[in-house]
């Protein structure tokens, strides 16, 4: 074959190279009305229109935007997540590298003695061998092996960045919900304190009525009783704010001991006062990077069935070498010892081809599984948010009930404790009328609380957009 005729058969091929083998990856389409309104978003608390991306800025909270920006350049599960970015990325440039002519060096040197049996009379049976060539090697995609791999590695790719988004939305709620919680549990501790030291008064003033004989002993021991109880709670608020900051610091990559000092000055728990827009179905599925991350498996394991595909057929590889053997180093550049080789190399595994189409097969159930984790990823999205809007629209009915039972509770007990100073009730009406007003507080502080955490979940199931590029998956490329 001379070099015109071999030129004649790398045309011919490379203009077959666009047959690739396998499937071409046609991306999944989600059921009809799962991009619809969501059920939950026809009430007041929520809009329809897109979802805020940086959604935490809508507390208006500069503490807890610095808080999130830490959380998100320093947090660890974030950096491992960039990392295996980075593993697909170098993966992807990897498999890129097998389109180019592959080339490689040799050389030896060698000083040896021949046998006399192999060796020409009056021959020098003791010299040294130069040995040095340069080969190149191509192979010619004829059935899509290289490209398939290619369009595997870009959606993998794809996977990891979507999967580090998937992380990000996670470390953000997570610090969102850490900061709630210490602010909350701040809260709370601060009505276990009122709540205690209005019990102390009720303390001096029954036991001073008891002095004068218009109490009973009894009655001091029970708003004793009380009070205790209410103090009692006050060392498990200030566990569990602290185990709160504990873990903010550990979300945003610092120690216990380096935690700001603004992110423990909040006494109040944050709270989103304005309609919280959700989007809708269409929307949702768009920005949530675990759909994403499923349609973008699904994409790299159709590539792969093309992969193991092309094994089916036969592998043309176009290679030639040059080189030169010579005895002594000094006649490794003369014309003597040069050689070349160029020509194609053709392997063909048949006709046992079993094996292959065995990992045909496997290709073809992974990509199976991938799209029922695709369907199954898409109806837990829908689930979520519709959960988490139904959870915090009954969260603020809940918390606004107790907003009345608690001012309710608060005109009682001023009433019974001016009944008292005027002798018309005894002691037990007063004790009980404190006692209401105690759980009163308390409940709605952690309804307040409910509220906080329903937001930081309805948030939390949006999603997110991390990214300068579009996301779509009825539009997603290979």
């Amino acid at each position: 074959m001379n070099a015109r005729h071999l030129l004649a058969a790398l045309l011919a091929a490379t203009s077959l190279a666009a047959c690739a083998a396998g499937p071409d990856y046609v991306a999944p389409a989600p059921p009809a009305r799962a991009e619809a309104d969501f059920i939950g978003a026809a009430s007041p608390e929520v809009a329809t229109s897109p979802a805020q991306a940086d959604w935490w800025r809508l507390y208006d909270d500069p503490v807890l935007d610095a808080l999130v920006s830490d959380a998100l350049a320093a947090n660890t599960d974030i950096r491992v997540a960039v990392a295996r970015i980075e593993r697909a990325r170098a993966s992807l440039r990897g498999t890129r590298s097998q389109i180019l002519p592959q080339t490689s060096i040799e050389g030896s040197g060698t000083y040896g003695r021949a046998s006399q049996a192999r060796t020409l009379p009056g021959a020098d049976r003791e010299g040294r061998t130069v040995d040095a060539g340069l080969s190149v090697s191509y192979e010619v995609d004829l059935f899509g092996r290289v490209s398939r791999g290619i369009e595997a590695s870009r959606a993998g790719l794809g996977a990891a960045q979507e999967d580090a988004d998937a992380v990000r939305v996670t470390v953000v709620a997570d610090t969102v919900r850490a900061y709630v919680d210490a602010a909350s549990y701040a809260e709370q501790l601060a009505v276990a304190q009122r709540t205690v030291d209005l019990l102390d008064r009720s303390v001096r003033i029954t036991g001073a009525r008891f002095e004068r004989g218009l109490n009973q002993k009894l009655d001091v021991i029970r708003v004793t009783q009380l009070r205790d109880e209410q103090a009692a709670a006050i060392p498990a608020f200030q566990a569990q704010r602290d185990a709160a900051l504990f873990r903010l610091a550990t979300l945003t990559g610092k120690t216990p001991q380096d935690l700001p000092a603004a992110a423990r000055e909040r006494r109040t728990t944050p709270d989103v006062t304005q309609p919280i827009p959700v989007g809708d179905g269409r929307a949702l599925l768009a920005q949530r990077p675990d759909v994403r991350a499923a349609e973008r498996r699904l994409a790299a394991d159709t590539a792969r069935i093309g992969v193991a595909t092309a094994d089916l057929y036969p592998r043309i590889t176009l290679g030639g070498s040059v080189g030169t053997t010579a005895v002594g180093a000094t006649d490794i550049f003369a014309g003597g010892p040069l050689r070349w080789l160029l020509g194609p190399l053709i392997s063909w595994a048949f006709p046992n081809q079993e094996a292959i189409r065995a990992r045909i097969g496997e290709a073809k159930a992974d990509t199976k599984a991938d799209l029922a984790a695709f369907d199954g990823t898409v109806l837990h999205a829908l689930e979520e948010t519709e959960t988490a809007l139904s959870a915090y629209r009954n969260a603020l009915l809940h918390k606004q009930q107790l907003a009345s039972a608690r001012e309710a509770a608060d005109r009682a007990a001023q009433v019974s404790i001016a009944r008292q100073s005027r002798g018309q009730i005894d002691a037990l009406d007063v004790l009980d009328a404190q006692r209401t007003l105690a759980q009163s507080e308390a409940a709605y502080a952690q309804a307040t609380q409910g509220v906080a955490r329903a937001q930081v979940d309805l948030f939390r199931a949006l999603g997110g957009t991390w990214q300068d590029r579009p996301h779509a998956i009825t539009s997603a490329a290979p």
